[in-house]
């Protein structure tokens, strides 16, 4: 029986429209599950392997000229100055820099300790709320003080290829140096202090060596300088809530401010890959919406010639639930090849892309999110359809 309904039923369906619904909604499905899952593989390229320290921060310094120098401009940053970045829309929060004030010589003993390096360095911090690291390696108790340190790549790099090629000393990898004796002498204010020390980890976005804010203070107290407690900072660290935004660069020409390295236009890119992906899914969705009424059209053009048929088969006692069956039936088959289509070219497009990416070194993100994106769309749409359906069918059983 249900068989010769449906015989009796598709007699006026046009092919042609239900053809032209599924392209539609075919393209503008996969327009945005391959942009969500394009935008999840791309990802990686924008955020480097530093886990220390998030990506929606930019480094700050006051742009220091040669006239500025002559006539002692200041480069430090007054508690106004930092009010009115703080103020900006763009703005979250606002880290200073703090700097140790005091002698720091750093001994690394290397090859069972029979060979080793002795170098002056300096010390800065942040506050611990930038820094993603274990707390459990990253504190300081002057009652056992062992410091640790988050070094630049840099520095690392600089040993390896300049300084131990040129002086036959062996190259390390970052694993081996974390595990080095490493040992602080600190002097100052009348005090000469031994230390032990570890690094922890190595940023390639922080150019300096980083140390827990609690160590700085608690140090900077013990051998700095008394004069200077209390100095501004002269660099500072910003947490931003949309990276690249145009807004930022022009603040920071207007106040004649630096972003420390590649930073600014790296943000710029992953900013406008974030806007061109937004516009991307948009137009997707848009494609979708477009389909959608595409296709609840053709049932309503089609509900309209089998109308006397239907009201027929609901006089003979067919509830609505049974009418509207076969074209309920329709539109899943329909949506789920659209469904099972869309993912399988945005799999393809991405095994295509993907040789280009890993190139530069992003491994891919998982396509969770996109298949994911793929069945809310793709549920909302046939939810929306089955309701419509059962609507119009009710309305002929309420007609007389």
């Amino acid at each position: 029986m249900k068989a010769l309904m449906w015989k009796l039923l598709r007699k006026h369906i046009s092919k042609s429209q239900l053809a032209g619904f599924s392209l539609a909604n075919l393209i503008g499905l996969t327009i945005v599950i391959l942009a969500v899952q394009f935008y999840h593989d791309v990802l990686p390229v924008f955020n480097d392997q530093d886990s220390f320290i998030s990506k929606d921060y930019l480094v700050i310094t006051r742009n220091i000229t040669s006239a500025g120098a002559m006539m002692g401009n200041t480069s430090e940053f007054s508690e106004e100055a930092i009010a009115d970045i703080e103020a900006q829309q763009w703005c979250r929060k606002v880290g200073r820099f703090i700097s140790s004030d005091f002698s720091v010589l750093a001994t690394f003993s290397m090859s069972g300790g029979t060979r080793g390096m002795r170098t002056q360095l300096f010390f800065e911090s942040i506050p611990n709320e930038f820094i993603d690291v274990d707390p459990s390696t990253w504190n300081f108790s002057p009652e056992n003080p062992t410091v640790p340190v988050i070094m630049s790549r840099d520095y690392l790099s600089l040993y390896n290829f300049g300084f131990a090629a040129t002086q036959g000393m062996p190259k390390v990898s970052e694993g081996q140096v974390s595990s080095v004796p490493l040992t602080f002498n600190f002097a100052g204010n009348g005090r000469n202090e031994t230390v032990q020390g570890h690094i922890v980890g190595f940023s390639n976005r922080l150019n300096t060596i980083i140390v827990p804010e609690e160590f700085m203070r608690w140090a900077n107290g013990r051998y700095g300088n008394s004069q200077n407690k209390g100095a501004k900072p002269m660099r500072l660290i910003v947490e931003v809530n949309r990276p690249g935004d145009p807004k930022i660069q022009e603040y920071m020409d207007a106040h004649r401010y630096d972003i420390a390295g590649d930073k600014a236009t790296l943000s710029k890119a992953y900013y406008f890959l974030t806007l061109i992906i937004s516009i991307v899914i948009v137009v997707g969705i848009l494609i979708s919406l477009l389909s959608f009424f595409v296709l609840m059209l053709s049932i309503y053009l089609l509900l309209q010639k089998n109308t006397k048929k239907l009201q027929d088969l609901l006089l003979l006692g067919y509830s609505p639930a049974e009418v509207s069956k076969p074209y309920i039936k329709m539109v899943l088959y329909i949506n789920a090849a659209v469904l099972a289509l869309a993912i399988a070219i945005m799999l393809l497009a991405r095994i295509y892309y993907m040789t280009m990416l890993s190139e530069m070194g992003s491994n891919g993100g998982s396509i969770v999110v996109a298949v994911v994106v793929a069945f809310a769309i793709m549920g909302s749409i046939t939810a929306g359809n089955i309701v419509a359906i059962k609507r119009k069918i009710a309305t002929l059983w309420t007609t007389d």
